[in-house]
């Protein structure tokens, strides 16, 4: 493994560290001393800048060189931690600021993502990006798992102030990481359209691809199945299951498939990426329909992990495919689009399962969600350009 290699996944372990660490020490700081409305309010503060600035994101990482979009990002990220901390070792929570500081962290979120993306395409060759991404997958996956845990700890131990004080630090240290790497190869010059030409162009680029019109809707109605599954999932375990312990282990075990999942991902002898991505986005119907069938807790905690395996060997698979198949000076835009469409659908799945549940039950969102999610995903093997074998070309120039 090269050193630019080590220093993307050093770089990009630290902030997928900070990220986890965040939710956490937030909901924590807040509940202490405010109300549930107030964490709304800050939680609020941080989703809508990022899904507004998101398309903006996405020019700016094409237009200008990835690391040094992702070491602003990650600057901007770290002094928003640095001000939350510093604001909560103050003295008493002010919802004011935290939800200022929430939203430039969200802004920094919006620029980083879809830089970091062109950023793996730019400086690790093509034959190690599905390693690469699988590497940076377990490393996420071991953040979602430790970084709750440590927020947890540094709070009830020191507080939620040095808390944030830590993620301010996490990500200087990826921003510092990542900001000096430098692409294989010196972009070719170009001449620059305005702001809305270039943002027009990046979707007139994710047009001329139907696998990814179709697989980033498809992963939107994924993300909004999650959303009722994280909502209603615990409230059938309580109630048919066992108690909520019985979530618990389910949560356990899916975090192992995610695991086995990502870490297979680069090992697994996939001639076809894309049908690996619909399949491992399908596999989300079984927890869904087990959930809702009420089935026992050992057939329902493999379920999930069957899922979060499948989800697991498709994340890496998904952006191995981004990198290889769009071009990289149109990567961001068109990458940013798809994580427009995740991060937009998951809040409204949570938003929408308890009003739903109250109508309907249960059990029959869940078996909808189940059956459309299947349909959404499985329906794009379909396309041909998604049936067709990994060939290996580079793409074809983007459309200006």
């Amino acid at each position: 493994m090269t050193s630019p290699i080590r220093r993307l996944l050093a770089g990009r372990t630290c902030a997928a560290f900070a990220t986890a660490l965040i939710p956490t020490t937030l909901t924590l700081a807040v509940v202490r001393s405010g109300s549930a409305a107030d964490l709304g309010i800050v939680l609020a503060a941080e989703l809508v800048p990022m899904l507004l600035l998101l398309p903006v994101a996405g020019v700016a990482a094409d237009r200008f060189p990835a690391r040094r979009v992702v070491l602003a990002a990650d600057l901007v990220r770290a002094a928003a931690q640095f001000g939350t901390g510093l604001l909560l070792l103050a003295g008493p929570v002010r919802i004011g600021w935290l939800a200022v500081l929430a939203a430039a962290t969200g802004a920094g979120v919006a620029f980083g993502n879809p830089s970091a993306r062109t950023l793996v395409a730019a400086v690790v060759p093509a034959p190690d990006r599905l390693r690469t991404n699988a590497r940076l997958g377990v490393a996420g996956g071991i953040a979602q798992i430790a970084g709750p845990a440590t927020a947890g700890g540094a709070v009830l131990a020191l507080g939620a102030g040095w808390s944030s004080l830590l993620t301010a630090a996490l990500f200087a240290g990826s921003a510092f990481t990542l900001g000096g790497l430098r692409p294989l190869h010196a972009p070719a010059a170009r001449v620059r359209a305005g702001f809305a030409a270039e943002l027009r162009g990046g979707w007139a680029e994710a047009r001329r691809h139907p696998w990814f019109l179709a697989n980033a809707l498809a992963h939107g109605v994924w993300h909004l199945a999650a959303g009722l599954l994280l909502t209603l999932g615990p409230l059938i375990a309580v109630e048919s299951l066992g108690g909520a312990g019985s979530w618990v282990v389910v949560a356990q075990v899916g975090t192992a498939g995610l695991l086995a999942g990502v870490w297979a991902a680069g090992r697994l002898p996939v001639r076809r990426p894309l049908y690996g991505v619909a399949v491992g986005a399908a596999a989300q119907a079984l927890p869904l329909a087990a959930f809702a069938l009420r089935l026992p807790l050992g057939v329902t905690a493999a379920a999930y992990f069957a899922a979060m395996f499948g989800l697991g060997v498709l994340s890496p698979l998904w952006e191995t495919e981004l990198q290889r198949r769009i071009p990289l000076e149109a990567l961001g835009r068109v990458g940013s689009l798809d994580t427009l469409i995740s991060f937009a659908s998951r809040p409204l799945g949570l938003a929408v399962a308890a009003p739903l549940a109250a109508a309907a039950g249960t059990a029959a969102p869940l078996l909808a969600a189940a059956v459309l999610s299947a349909a959404a995903n499985l329906g794009v093997l379909l396309l041909p350009d998604v049936r067709a074998a990994d060939s290996g070309r580079e793409p074809a120039p983007a459309l200006r």
